[in-house]
């Protein structure tokens, strides 16, 4: 796996780093690459306790499935066929299987891209619920060097479901596309210095747009809001109160700011621990407290608030280009939301195939990180749900085929084991 070219920062995309051959190594080794500022992980990580299959039910990898051009296949056969790095599947509370690429990933920190959203909406919640943060304000009443540019008047609210006015254009193959050019300026002027130059071309609160500049923003506003940086903000807020076993890290600008849009390297299983804490409604286990007792991590109503669409949220998301790929879903509070045969399910996404995948109703959450060799391919993106809502479906309805535990209860937990592969991969299969 050859490294990339030392000669460039890399940011959220554009870069050499993300680039066949290179991305296969770099996409685990971004501290390398990048100035980083650590996220630091709890004191006493939260347990994944190994569990089992239902009763004669298959090994995960071998569950099949109808993929997205019609030829049937297995969960094997999609996670080959689309560069993955590490495969994770939680239920029930308990890690029924778990798998890495390579020797050593295991404890190794894998770069999330815009998974990183959603760990920033955690901190806009938390922030939020505190009073430290007034979701209806406008930008400039907490980031003054915007107050000539594009977001002045957008709310955070606005930034949250990605509905501002402001004109970008999230073209990842377009070398002239804004989201190449903010990539290009994190190395010279950094995001304070990019941010201030978006212009507004259409009035606030329209129609879902996904650009990753609105992240950038509500960051930084989430960052003055709270006078801290945003690397203390998800340490103390978040990363530490799920119960991370791993230090994860956040790659920084020219200036030291965290990039705020796609920036977060972490464990796989750490991304478990963070599925699971938004399975749980933003609870994790206190076992300190007695043994079902829990405490809560994001505010229980952000969640209930996310996953509960409204005739507004779903029609700014219809009207986008982006019901093709997820019809009858959503975009809420930088979470997506997407109808499956097991119910609606949360997604947690980034590009070149980042996913935390969080099934309520079955009890589920699956993990992928992998390497794709382009940002955005629909196929691996389709075929990638299409194994995660077979693994959740067999796993809910005790083993069988289908989905016949649909009525199961309240939102709980899930995990992962490991497979081998070619001589370049680590074989560890723990198939439970």
């Amino acid at each position: 796996m050859p490294k990339p070219p030392p000669d460039r920062v890399p940011g959220t995309s554009g870069s050499t780093w993300l680039d066949a051959p290179h991305s296969e190594w770099a996409v685990w080794h971004l501290d390398e690459l990048a100035p980083t500022v650590p996220v630091s992980r709890a004191e006493v990580p939260r347990a994944l306790p190994a569990g089992s299959r239902p009763s004669g039910s298959m090994p995960v990898d071998e569950i099949r499935l109808t993929r997205y051009d019609g030829s049937e296949g297995s969960a094997r056969d999609v996670l080959d066929d689309t560069d993955t790095d590490a495969f994770l599947v939680v239920h029930d509370g308990a890690l029924v299987h778990e798998e890495y690429g390579h020797i050593g990933a295991e404890s190794g920190r894998h770069a999330v891209l815009s998974i990183t959203k959603s760990v920033v909406s955690c901190v806009a919640a938390i922030l939020a619920e505190r009073g430290e943060l007034d979701l209806s304000a406008p930008v400039r009443t907490y980031v003054p060097e915007l107050a000539e540019s594009g977001y002045a008047d957008a709310t955070a609210r606005n930034l949250l479901d990605m509905r501002s006015g402001v004109r970008f254009v999230e073209h990842y193959t377009d070398p002239d596309s804004d989201i190449n050019e903010l990539d290009r300026r994190l190395v010279d002027v950094g995001l304070r210095g990019y941010l201030p130059t978006l212009v507004q071309d259409r009035p606030h609160g329209g129609d879902f747009w996904y650009r990753s500049s609105e992240t950038d923003v509500l960051g930084w506003v989430c960052e003055t809001a709270a006078g801290t940086p945003m690397q203390r903000l998800m340490s103390d807020l978040v990363w530490q109160p799920i119960g991370a076993e791993y230090d994860a890290y956040l790659s920084c600008d020219a200036t030291g700011m965290a990039i705020h849009d796609g920036g977060l390297a972490a464990s796989p299983r750490d991304l478990a621990r963070f599925g699971l804490m938004l399975l749980d409604g933003g609870t994790v286990p206190d076992p300190a407290a007695g043994p079902d007792a829990t405490r809560t991590v994001v505010p229980p109503r952000w969640l209930r608030d996310s996953w509960g669409v409204d005739s507004d949220i779903r029609s700014a998301f219809a009207a986008s280009g982006t019901e093709l790929a997820y019809p009858g879903g959503w975009y809420r509070n930088q979470f997506w939301f997407r109808p499956s045969p097991n119910g609606d399910v949360l997604l947690c996404r980034g590009i070149h195939g980042q996913l935390i995948y969080v099934g309520r109703r079955t009890r589920t959450v699956c993990v992928k990180v992998s390497h794709w060799p382009m940002p955005v391919a629909n196929e691996r993106t389709q075929d990638t749900l299409r194994m995660c809502d077979a693994v959740a479906g067999m796993l809910a309805s005790g083993g069988r085929h289908g989905t016949d535990r649909a009525e199961h209860g309240p939102p709980g937990v899930a995990a992962g084991t490991g497979r081998g592969g070619p001589s370049t991969r680590h074989h560890t299969s723990r198939m439970f």
